[in-house]
């Protein structure tokens, strides 16, 4: 797959994608990186602690959050992507499910929409995705945690969203798909989704997990936002061992060593095969 200049093999590689939230009321590091000066040393300690994306969000998508005006969250994200672009060789997601902000974003050189709501909140983001020639992350999710089968259900939705994708013309080859911890599932849901994640591989696409410092780490370990490391580490591990290609996280240098150290157990085991 390949993400603005960069290719990735998500067949055998797994790649981090460092969150660069530039909203004041994001659940874990709201308000850390709104200014661009400080956004651009975190980005740099980002890259050198591994990550292979930046994904930047401008509206924080918290549970209970409340939706901010489109032209504030261009406003927010436009100047980090174009600050990025211009000082760092790194692929840009927009983290974001409106069609006006995503459009705004392309134009400034994002190089993957990355929406929590699947192309099933604003079609166009589908179109836009497709008129620019990026891939783009399908996250599932529902407004409410009713389901018949949970599991089916998650694919079921995640197809609908594929499909939704691939008539507005994204390519097959520019599809992830993100099982969605945290949107639309009660705490036994998360659970469930992150210990069945392989099972979404056979809808035939790479698979993001973006588990970091969520509700379900801080509810079974109960601990607050910023000392969920090593629940979210416990997750990435789980996440590679079921052939996830990306990881979207917060702590990226620990996170990129669970990855590797979990990978070079995996290869091991396959050359001992």
């Amino acid at each position: 797959m390949k993400i603005g200049d960069r290719v990735f093999d998500t067949e055998r590689g797994c790649y981090l994608m460092g969150i660069l939230n530039v909203t004041p009321d994001s659940f874990s590091d709201g308000g850390k990186w709104t200014d661009l000066g400080r956004a651009k040393e975190h980005v740099s300690e980002m890259i050198a602690e591994g990550a292979s994306i930046i994904d930047i969000g401008g509206e924080s998508t918290r549970p209970g959050h409340i939706q901010i005006r489109t032209a504030e969250e261009i406003a927010r994200v436009v100047p980090a992507i174009r600050m990025v672009k211009e000082n760092f060789d790194i692929p840009v997601s927009i983290d974001s499910y409106k069609g006006e902000v995503v459009e705004a974003a392309l134009e400034a050189g994002a190089d993957l929409v990355n929406d929590i709501w699947g192309f099933r909140y604003d079609r166009r983001v589908a179109e836009l995705a497709a008129k620019y020639h990026v891939p783009c992350c399908l996250m599932h999710n529902r407004r409410e945690p009713v389901y018949g089968n949970f599991m089916e259900d998650v694919k079921s939705d995640l197809r609908e969203s594929v499909e939704i994708a691939l008539a507005a013309g994204v390519l097959p080859d520019q599809i992830v798909l993100d099982p969605g911890v945290g949107f639309g599932k009660n705490y036994e849901h998360n659970l469930t989704v992150i210990h069945r994640l392989s099972e979404l591989k056979a809808l035939g696409y790479p698979l993001l997990m973006a588990a970091s410092r969520k509700s379900v780490i801080g509810l079974t370990l109960d601990l607050p936002s910023e000392q969920r490391l090593e629940g979210t580490l416990a997750i990435t591990v789980i996440s590679v061992l079921q052939g996830a290609s990306f990881i979207r996280v917060h702590d990226v240098k620990e996170n990129y060593r669970a990855v590797k150290m979990t990978q070079a157990i995996l290869a091991e085991e396959k050359a001992v095969e």
